[in-house]
């Protein structure tokens, strides 16, 4: 028997844009031009029909984020917290039950993303409310399907000082789900991954 996916009007994409962009000189990543458009419009352009809001987290910039046609949403607090704080900015945020997130420098990732995580939660025996992607080469946790129910506990774990996703997330017995390739999964890191139109991932 086939899961059923989380309809997308139950999901809530969220674009995680909040870092300092320190491998890029300290630029903001999610504003880099990547194939004539900014590396963020190219990840909404892929979450958009997986979902049915949009939200970016950033701590800057927020009015050329909101162009790309989304709200924006930061941190509670400004020190740059990593991932998890922009995954409870959108917990925080969102007025579904279910969040999706991405990080902005992902120009190829899934476009059944939201589909494969839900119907993975929808089958998952222990009732969990994660999930999130794995390839051959690893976790790639950033790329999750959260229940909003998880705010308050992220809220106190950061507040206990834990940033790592992955940490967080197995704490909640979160579903790993696998995809086949990596190429969907490729991150812009650096200022020449910018010119880098194709990635020679398998």
């Amino acid at each position: 028997m086939t899961a059923t996916p989380i309809p997308r009007n139950a999901i809530t994409g969220l674009i995680l844009a909040g870092g300092r962009g320190q491998r890029m000189g300290g630029r903001d990543k999610g504003l880099q031009i990547f194939a004539g458009r900014p590396l963020a419009a190219h990840v909404a352009e892929r979450l958009r029909p997986q979902i049915g809001t949009l939200l970016i987290s950033a701590n800057r910039n927020r009015d050329a984020y909101a162009a790309l046609g989304a709200e924006v949403v930061s941190d509670e607090t400004q020190d740059f917290a990593g991932p998890l704080a922009g995954m409870l900015a959108g917990l925080r945020a969102a007025r579904t039950d279910y969040v999706l997130t991405a990080p902005c420098d992902t120009p190829y990732l899934p476009e059944d993303l939201g589909e494969r995580l839900g119907a993975a939660l929808n089958a998952s025996l222990a009732g969990s409310p994660a999930a999130y992607a794995a390839t051959a080469q690893g976790p790639h946790p950033v790329f999750a399907l959260l229940h909003r129910s998880l705010a308050d506990d992220l809220a106190a774990t950061l507040a206990a000082g834990e940033h790592r996703v992955r940490a967080w997330l197995a704490r909640h017995k979160a579903v790993q789900v696998h995809f086949g390739g990596e190429r969907p999964f490729y991150n812009v890191n650096t200022l020449d991954d910018l010119h880098t139109d194709t990635p020679h991932a398998p």
